[in-house]
């Protein structure tokens, strides 16, 4: 069995990495960290897990977290790269759920999340947790940072087109939407029911810190510099994520040329699911499950291409897909945790 620890297991995050490790085959749970819930129990705060766990939270203490395999960070940003060399120091494999590591230019980093990063060295030996393309990487990992949100929806989305070179990098335009789950579980009173029900907004609009992140895998892809228009809107529901994407074809291409593109693409990949040239997915048929689940569309003879990606932001945008690469990471079964469908309604 491996041992894990969580970092931060008061929010969201926290609460969805415990609900998909409660019944994975090769896990245990050993220690879960909250300085503002220690000494409660987790069932106490989580009622959807009694019966799973015994644990109580604890104050994070770095010696004992190194005692296990693997542990993940749910925290806020600035809190993984202090504790993280230490623990790869003592033999403990990581995964940051937070975006400490998620963006090379420390310059960049520092300018979006107001703060001096304080681990350079492993800001550059961390591995990217973007399982479609970083796979064999992942594998051998010491520290993976994995993706956000709205950037895993918006790069599965645009990647096929990118790495095939049909269109023009630089006019990408992502138009994405997230239920409120994506905010945290923060007491904020924009974030109140009253506030958002019957409602829905851009926001960010001028810049959002998921951008450079989102430009920093798009040109990757590209093999070059990208122009990438993000906007990122809020939705009066839960859970879920809708990335529509538009992309302009630099040649005339037919539509199955393009369908069958984004299948070979991802025809071996568990967790994408690329459905009919035309279709709509809707982010309920991917709620609570850790699948992107995209299609295409073209209007008339535009050469705009449309990509519709949803995800839900707490599974495949984030906990999902740090389970995911934990079992990369040790080689285990990748689906293994991960293979319940989503729920409906």
């Amino acid at each position: 069995m491996i041992k894990v620890g969580i970092v931060g297991g008061t929010g969201y995050t926290g609460v969805e990495l415990l609900r998909i490790l409660a019944t994975h085959p090769e896990v245990e749970v050993a220690m879960i960290t909250s300085r503002s819930e220690a000494g409660q129990p987790v069932a106490d705060m989580y009622p959807n897990l009694r019966g799973y766990y015994d644990l109580a939270f604890t104050e994070p203490d770095e010696a004992t977290l190194a005692q296990c395999d693997l542990v993940f960070f749910a925290t806020p940003h600035g809190v993984a790269m202090r504790m993280v060399p230490g623990l790869i120091a003592a033999g403990t494999r990581v995964v940051d759920l937070s975006a400490d590591f998620r963006i090379r230019d420390l310059d960049v980093w520092a300018k979006w999340y107001g703060m001096p990063h304080e681990s350079a060295e492993w800001a550059g030996r961390a591995v990217y947790g973007l399982p479609e393309v970083f796979r064999e990487q992942i594998r051998e990992a010491q520290l993976v940072a994995n993706p956000g949100c709205y950037p895993t929806a918006v790069q599965l989305g645009f990647l096929p087109l990118l790495e095939s070179g049909l269109v023009n990098p630089a006019h990408l335009v992502a138009d994405a939407k997230s239920g409120a789950s994506g905010a945290g579980r923060q007491g904020k009173i924009g974030m109140l029911h009253g506030e958002i029900g019957e409602s829905f907004k851009a926001y960010g609009a001028s810049g959002h810190r998921h951008l450079p992140e989102i430009r920093q895998g798009l040109e990757l892809a590209a093999g070059g510099r990208v122009g990438v228009t993000f906007v990122p809107h809020l939705l009066p529901m839960i859970r879920g994520i809708e990335a529509t994407l538009y992309a302009e074809v630099r040649d005339p291409v037919s539509f199955d040329t393009l369908q069958g593109l984004f299948e070979k693409r991802y025809a071996n990949e568990p967790f994408v699911d690329v459905m009919p040239f035309g279709a709509h997915p809707e982010t309920r048929s991917v709620r609570g499950a850790n699948h992107c689940r995209m299609a295409l569309h073209r209007q008339e003879d535009s050469p705009v291409i449309i990509v519709s990606s949803v995800i839900d932001n707490l599974v495949k945008g984030a906990a999902g897909q740090a389970v995911q690469n934990m079992n990369i990471m040790f080689g285990l079964e990748e689906t293994a945790g991960l293979a319940a469908p989503a729920l409906l309604p």
